[in-house]
C-alpha cells in the first residue's frame, strides 16, 4: 500500500531547521551540493534520517524525495531508524578482526543482548560492525560516535559500553571529547563544536604509520623493524631457507599453467564474444 505523506515537523522545530538549512545552503555555489550536510542536520534533530527529514531536505533543495532517499540510503553514516545515544562500532575488517575485533563484537552482542545494527532497550547504545577506520596500527579499534577507542580487548570494550549506559564520563583514546550521536551529527553538518577544548583536542597517527611515512620520504627510521619487500629478507635478518614442511601461500605455490603443466596446454586466445 502507498505510504501516507510524511508528517511535518512542529512549527518551532521547522523554523529552527529552516534557519540552519539556509546557513548550510549558502556555503555552496549549487544548492544540491548541500544535501549531505542537510541530512546530517535532520539526523541531529531525531537521531536518524526519517521520512520527515528527507521531505524537509527535498523541499529546501528543490529535489524530489526519491533523489534524497537515493542518497540517504547509499551512505551508512545516515541511520534509517531510531538509534542509540552512542553508536558503538567495532571494526571487523581484516587486521582488526585477526587482532581480536571479531571476539570483541561477539562479546558485546552477548553482553548487550543485541545483534548487529540493533539498539539496547534503554536507547543508550546501538551496536554495529564497521569497516576499516584507517587506524590499523591501533588494532583492534572500537569507535563511539566516530571517536577512537584504540587497542581494545573484549574486557575493555565491555567496560566501555557499561560506562556509556551508566552515564559515566568516557574519554576517547585520542581526538575530541565524546558527545552524543545527535551532537555529533550537528558537528558533521558543519556547525561549530562549542565545547571547551573540543576543537583543540586532536589525535595523531600511530608509530607504525609515522615509520611508513618516513620510509616513503627516504628518512632514517633508526632501529625500527622494517619488513622487506616480498621475497626479500628483512633488513639485518639472516638468510632463511624454508623447510620442506613450511606452508606456502597460494601466491608462492607452483601454479598449474601451460608452461609448468604440459598436460594442460593453453589453447589459442578466443576472439572477443566467442
Amino acid at each position: 500500500m502507498p505510504q501516507l505523506p510524511a508528517p511535518a515537523y512542529p512549527d518551532d522545530v521547522r523554523a529552527r531547521l529552516e534557519a540552519d538549512a539556509k546557513e548550510v545552503i549558502a556555503r555552496y555555489p549549487g544548492s544540491r551540493s548541500a544535501l549531505l550536510p542537510l541530512l546530517h542536520l535532520v539526523q541531529s534533530e531525531e537521531g536518524f534520517v526519517s521520512r520527515t527529514g528527507m521531505a524537509f531536505c527535498a523541499e529546501q533543495l528543490g529535489l524530489t524525495t526519491a533523489e534524497v532517499t537515493a542518497v540517504a540510503t547509499f551512505y551508512t553514516m545516515y541511520r534509517r531508524r531510531p538509534s542509540g545515544d552512542y553508536q558503538v562500532g567495532v571494526c571487523t575488517n581484516t587486521l582488526c578482526a585477526v587482532m581480536g575485533g571479531d571476539a570483541i563484537f561477539d562479546r558485546l552482542k552477548e553482553h548487550l543482548g543485541v545483534g548487529n545494527d540493533e539498539t539496547t532497550e534503554d536507547g543508550k547504545v546501538t551496536l554495529e560492525h564497521i569497516e576499516c577506520n584507517a587506524a590499523c596500527d591501533f588494532a583492534p579499534v572500537v569507535m563511539v560516535n566516530w571517536e577512537f577507542f584504540d587497542n581494545q580487548t573484549p574486557e575493555s570494550a565491555t567496560r566501555l559500553v557499561d560506562d556509556l549506559i551508566a552515564g559515566r564520563t568516557v574519554e576517547p583514546t585520542r581526538g575530541a571529547p565524546l558527545c552524543t550521536y545527535k551532537e555529533t551529527a550537528r558537528i558533521l553538518a558543519g556547525f561549530p563544536d562549542t565545547r571547551p577544548g573540543a576543537v583543540e583536542a586532536t589525535g595523531g597517527a600511530g608509530a607504525a604509520s609515522l615509520v611508513g611515512l618516513k620510509l616513503a620520504k627516504g628518512e632514517d627510521v633508526g632501529q625500527a623493524r622494517v619488513v622487506g619487500p616480498r621475497g626479500e629478507a628483512p633488513r639485518d635478518a639472516p638468510p632463511h631457507d624454508p623447510s620442506p614442511t613450511e606452508h606456502l601461500s597460494s601466491h608462492d605455490a607452483p601454479q598449474q599453467t601451460s608452461a609448468s603443466d604440459p598436460a594442460n596446454p593453453a589453447g589459442p586466445a578466443a576472439e572477443e564474444g566467442e
